[in-house]
């Protein structure tokens, strides 16, 4: 009885017209005529696009300019920005710290080739973390200050995190004359 059961079920057949156009059929391979075989032209604006708006992207040049922290690719941020950079951070609920450095401004692996280590990360803290700050020119006064006192150091703001222990934004708010 068993058996016949098993042959039963394996003899039904399903043509429902539903069934049939699920799956289209195998028709094979696409023509080669869709797939282009040359560049028409060596111009690489016409392969790098981005909507229209812009034609080819710029690249960083490698040598010459050195990276700092965050935002370092950007030209310097004017007070507004720098307003604005601070604003988020204070948004973000993190303690805003300045640091300054003259000597050793770039992060660089000259002492060390061991992983997770770079020399020129920490530098000299400018007064105490500004805890309780919630206004983003007290922030900024202070980078100015620091710029007047030290004009020939970077200065950079620290953004920390008090309930993670961490720090989490990094930007370089000052950089002094000929250093670009």
């Amino acid at each position: 009885m068993a058996s016949s059961m098993l042959s039963s079920t394996a003899t039904v057949t399903r043509n429902t017209p539903a069934q049939a156009s699920m799956v289209a059929p195998f028709t094979g391979l696409k023509s080669a005529v869709a797939l282009p075989t040359t560049r028409k032209s060596a111009d690489i604006t016409t392969v790098a696009n981005n909507g229209g708006r812009v034609s080819c992207m710029k690249i960083w040049p490698t040598e010459g300019l050195r990276k700092f922290e965050t935002l370092s690719y950007l030209p310097p941020l004017t007070e507004e920005q720098l307003l604005k950079q601070i604003e988020y951070l204070l948004r973000l609920k993190l303690i805003p710290c300045l640091e300054f450095e003259k000597r050793r401004p770039y992060i660089d692996r000259t002492n060390n080739r061991s992983p997770g280590y770079y020399d020129g990360r920490y530098w000299t803290m400018w007064k105490l973390p500004m805890f309780g700050c919630t206004d983003a020119v007290q922030v900024l006064q202070q980078v100015q200050e620091a710029a007047a006192t030290k004009p020939d150091f970077f200065v950079r703001v620290l953004g920390f995190d008090s309930y993670r222990q961490v720090q989490c934004i990094s930007f370089i708010a000052y950089k002094p004359p000929g250093s670009d």
